[in-house]
């Protein structure tokens, strides 16, 4: 009988020549990145104003041409290469020949240097490098985002976070583009959801303004219009609901915490006026005299000179009962001033 042969555990197959290459150029892109390929470049397309005479290597567009990838793919590399020698990271062009091999600086460093997209070279992509840099990030980054604003629009409508970043930024830039603002108060107005928001945000922020003038300038405005001095528990009342309303979160809605506060400031400056005679007597009289004036005006406003035309008996009716009420106010008023002693004037002496 014939005894079939086992592997032996400690005689493994022979490695692959083709196995280890890929190992060899794996470890090689693991440490450098893309200056292992910027290094192929580098060494095999001639910089230009070089003739052909002059160097084996070959032109970006014969190089693509063997690569089997676009000349612009192929630049992208050369371009950052060169800015990378010009850092004084790497040889230049010049000192470089086909198949040399030059120490390599870390992978990260590459992505300082090589710009994958043609937008970056446009004045766009110019602007995104470097705000993406002022931002702290990879330019590379920023203008993927650039280029694909359906993605972008997916990762609003589905993370709030990406929402918030958006909004955020879209605040930033609006304070300095008069176009974008009108694009975004025509929107709203479009908009009833937002026309809604905008008026309700509108209102917390009158009511919340309200709140501070009294805290931070200790002064109340009346129902009629006074300005005067806060006593101290209303000014310490005011201050008190101002600090709850600064100590909101960004995502939580002032509006509720802006009315309670307005509210309850209202009714304090009320009682306040009403606990004092003085004041109290002063508010009435501001009342009068400004509805007095407005009343005047509106009377001033109106025109008789085409009168025939648009004639009606009740006109003269409601103009008699004015000035019916006119006469008993005047009566009124005549007869307060002398049950205080204070003479009328002559013209209105009967």
């Amino acid at each position: 009988m014939t005894l079939a042969t086992v592997p032996s555990e400690t005689s493994p197959a022979p490695l692959s020549d083709l196995v280890a290459r890929d190992a060899r150029e794996f470890g090689v892109y693991a440490r450098t990145g893309g200056w292992a390929f910027g290094l192929m470049v580098a060494r095999s397309v001639r910089p230009g104003g070089q003739g052909a005479d002059e160097t084996p290597k070959v032109s970006a567009k014969e190089f693509a041409e063997l690569a089997g990838c676009s000349a612009d793919r192929v630049m992208r590399y050369y371009k950052a290469w060169d800015r990378a020698a010009d850092d004084g990271l790497v040889p230049h062009f010049e000192e470089l020949a086909p198949g040399q091999e030059v120490e390599l600086p870390d992978a990260d460093v590459w992505l300082t240097y090589y710009v994958s997209r043609n937008s970056a070279a446009s004045e766009r992509g110019t602007a995104i490098s470097a705000a993406a840099e002022a931002e702290g990030i990879r330019p590379t980054k920023a203008l993927e985002v650039a280029e694909n604003p359906t993605a972008l629009r997916a990762a609003i409508l589905a993370d709030p976070s990406t929402a918030q970043a958006a909004r955020r930024a879209l605040l930033d830039r609006v304070r300095e583009d008069q176009e974008l603002q009108a694009e975004l108060a025509r929107d709203i107005v479009r908009t009833d959801d937002l026309k809604k928001a905008v008026a309700a945000g509108n209102r917390a922020a009158d009511r919340i303004g309200y709140v501070r003038q009294i805290a931070e300038s200790g002064q109340i405005k009346t129902p009629a219009g006074q300005t005067v001095d806060a006593p101290a528990d209303v000014r310490q009342e005011a201050e008190r609901h101002l600090s709850l309303i600064d100590e909101l979160d960004d995502a939580e809605d002032p509006g509720e915490w802006a009315g309670e506060a307005y509210d309850t400031m209202k009714s304090l400056v009320a009682k306040t006026v009403e606990a004092d005679p003085e004041l109290r007597v002063q508010e009435r009289r501001t009342k009068f005299y400004s509805s007095l004036q407005r009343a005047t005006k509106v009377f001033e406003e109106l025109t008789f000179d085409d009168a025939q035309d648009f004639y009606e008996d009740d006109m003269v009716q409601q103009l008699e009962e004015l000035q019916h009420a006119i006469s008993t106010c005047i009566t009124a008023l005549r007869g307060a001033s002398g049950a205080r002693g204070v003479p009328g004037n002559a013209s209105n002496a009967s």
